[in-house]
């Protein structure tokens, strides 16, 4: 197994606590009762989700690589919500609803919450919600956008393995990406395939209801979801000139060059990346 430590739990943190032990030094952490006095807590259940918004048509995604010219982030199929989430009911686990805005979507739900006064400047037009039924699994992956992430959780249990950024050079990270190579298994990695996995140190931890995971800015991280639920991020966009940097050529730049590429060399494009992939590991690993 991949080398992995518990995610630290906390009960509450006030703002000194997680800016100087927590964000300062870009460590993940799990707040358990942060969100006890938010009316989430006791109402956000599918059914409450469903009558909220399920009249309202979702893009869905599946846990499939994007092939020749489709681009890595386009939905797998939409329909109604609460056609959805009648399917997460009678056992679908592949499709899952990603990076839905409640504001622009469901503003209703906003009510429901309040941004935490943690030392963060939550960007509090784009709360997004997420959702998989059980046995539904998220690649490895950090957030293109490089920003502080606080994850609600809500419903039944969701594992979450994290590595920091100093693990990148472990990961197989595909290049134009921000995922890792799909054919690797952090549940259950091939050492002989991948040398490189045996060298990742990172961290792990199941979320239940009502917890929130604080993940920092570039962290990798791979989700399985245990049991149907849903999951709020709330984002603090990066204020330090280098993460502005790096978040602005993510978007403009790296996003650009491998949506093009994808259009004009297609399925050839792709499998370039993943050889590189293993390649560039595995040479700066002497491996």
């Amino acid at each position: 197994m991949i080398k992995q430590s518990p995610v630290e739990r906390v009960e509450y943190l006030n703002k000194d606590d997680f800016i100087n032990n927590y964000k300062r030094v870009n460590k993940p952490v799990i707040i358990e009762k942060l969100t006890q006095n938010w009316p989430a807590r006791k109402k956000w259940t599918m059914n409450y989700i469903k009558e909220i918004a399920g009249e309202k048509i979702v893009s869905l995604y599946d846990s499939k690589p994007s092939k020749d010219r489709k681009h890595q982030h386009a939905p797998a199929i939409s329909m109604r919500l609460k056609s959805y989430i009648e399917m997460l009911d009678q056992g679908e686990n592949d499709l899952r609803l990603f990076f839905y805005n409640i504001m622009a979507e469901a503003p209703q739900l906003a009510e429901d919450f309040t941004y935490p006064e943690i030392g963060l400047n939550f960007f509090k037009k784009l709360p997004v919600l997420f959702i998989g039924g059980k046995g539904a699994k998220v690649q490895m992956h950090f957030d293109i956008d490089l920003a502080d992430i606080f994850l609600c959780h809500f419903g039944g249990k969701k594992r979450v393995m994290l590595f920091a950024p100093e693990q990148t050079r472990y990961m197989y990270q595909v290049p134009f990406s921000f995922s890792s190579l799909f054919d690797v298994d952090y549940d259950v990695p091939d050492y002989e395939k991948y040398p490189a996995l045996k060298y990742l140190q990172g961290e792990v931890t199941e979320l239940n209801h009502g917890d929130i995971l604080y993940i920092p800015p570039g962290y990798w991280h791979y989700i399985v979801y245990e049991e149907i639920s849903l999951s709020m991020a709330l984002r603090a966009f990066p204020r330090t000139p280098v993460n502005l940097f790096k978040m602005m050529r993510n978007l403009i730049v790296t996003r650009t060059i491998e949506g093009l590429m994808r259009k004009i060399m297609g399925q050839a494009w792709n499998e370039r990346n993943e050889r590189l992939a293993v390649d560039r590991t595995h040479k700066r690993l002497g491996l």
